[in-house]
């Protein structure tokens, strides 16, 4: 197949430091490529890739240019300047690309990687019947189940890229956004009832995040490890080491990529049965799911089970649902089912 990769324009692919989607988009990108198509990237000048690379911006803008019109929009008129090259596009922002998308005589799918807010809800409602989307859980798209999916791809991971570690240290991790609904202040309230030492490597963007932390740093128990972005090897030994991960999030999250990233690492992941927890957790096997109401006492209870959990196992379970070839794969069927 000949195929469109069209990333959003704000960030490099793979991005340089946080960032989600373009993870998803290079490995997605690449694993493509692997398996013999044809694959145009769209994206910034210093993405790396295996695919062939097109852009507008030699150099990309970063964060604070996020959902910039004038960029998403001379970013979309290159991607569709000659649709007869392709035979899929695949699009990765909800914006001028889907929108543009419609009407270029192409099949066009469209993974969606946020939440369904009330306006992505009106924004996704006038175009529903008139494009392919992929879900990255089922949760996800029990949101807005009306929609035209051709199908539901769960997000992969390079396990390459984090090894498996079975004897672990004696620290627990959280690795996330300061935001409320990331439940920084549960994980703190964790360690603080079992007297585990804590390591936070966080990411501190919005004033609703400033302010949370303001607040949790009055409780950090001493001893606590505060980190702020961090390289991806970093971020991978940390995951290796952790006794386990906490993910106590209150919110419908459609995938969480921490959930795989710990596992591939043969690392227990304590979450809350929030989003698309309960499809990636095996709740016993590969971690424990417990309630955010209590979740300070749950997981605590949850830590002296951990015997319970074999690494090998939560390897396991990345490389056949959640890895970058079961990604791959998953596309491949999307891809077909839209063309045909």
């Amino acid at each position: 197949m000949r195929i469109a990769e069209v990333a959003p324009p704000w960030l490099a692919v793979p991005p340089k430091g946080y960032g989600g989607i373009e993870w998803v988009v290079a490995l997605a990108a690449d694993g493509l490529v692997e398996r013999g198509h044809d694959v145009t990237l769209f994206a910034t000048g210093d993405s790396v890739t295996r695919a062939k690379l097109e852009y507008v911006y030699e150099v990309a803008p970063g964060p604070a240019t996020i959902n910039d019109p004038m960029l998403d929009t001379t970013h979309t008129l290159l991607a569709y300047e000659d649709p007869s090259r392709f035979d899929i596009y695949h699009v990765h922002s909800p914006f001028a690309a889907l929108a543009a998308g419609l009407s270029c005589g192409v099949p066009m799918v469209h993974t969606l990687h946020g939440s369904f807010t009330p306006e992505m809800k009106e924004l996704f409602g006038r175009v529903g019947d008139r494009a392919w989307f992929v879900a990255i859980s089922e949760s996800q798209k029990s949101g807005m189940p009306e929609l035209n999916y051709a199908g539901v791809v769960y997000n992969g991971i390079d396990t390459s890229l984090y090894r498996l570690q079975e004897e672990k240290e004696d620290f627990l991790l959280f690795l996330g956004r300061a935001a409320p609904e990331k439940g920084l202040r549960r994980a703190v309230e964790t360690a603080l009832r079992t007297g585990d030492r804590l390591v936070l490597a966080l990411k501190i963007a919005h004033e609703t995040e400033f302010a949370e932390w303001d607040e949790v740093q009055k409780i950090l128990p001493e001893g606590t490890e505060v980190l702020m972005e961090i390289s991806h090897e970093h971020k991978a030994d940390l995951l290796a080491r952790a006794k386990a991960v906490l993910f106590p999030i209150d919110w419908v999250e459609p995938f969480g990529l921490v959930m795989t990233e710990s596992m591939a690492s043969g690392t227990p992941v304590i979450a809350t049965p929030r989003g698309s927890v309960p499809e990636v957790i095996s709740d016993g096997e590969t971690g424990f799911i417990v309630s955010v109401e209590n979740y300070a006492e749950e997981a605590a209870a949850a830590l002296q089970l951990l015997d319970r959990i074999d690494a090998g196992a939560c390897r396991e379970r990345v490389e056949a649902k959640f890895s970058k070839e079961a990604m791959v794969l998953g596309y491949e069927r999307v891809f077909e089912k839209a063309i045909g």
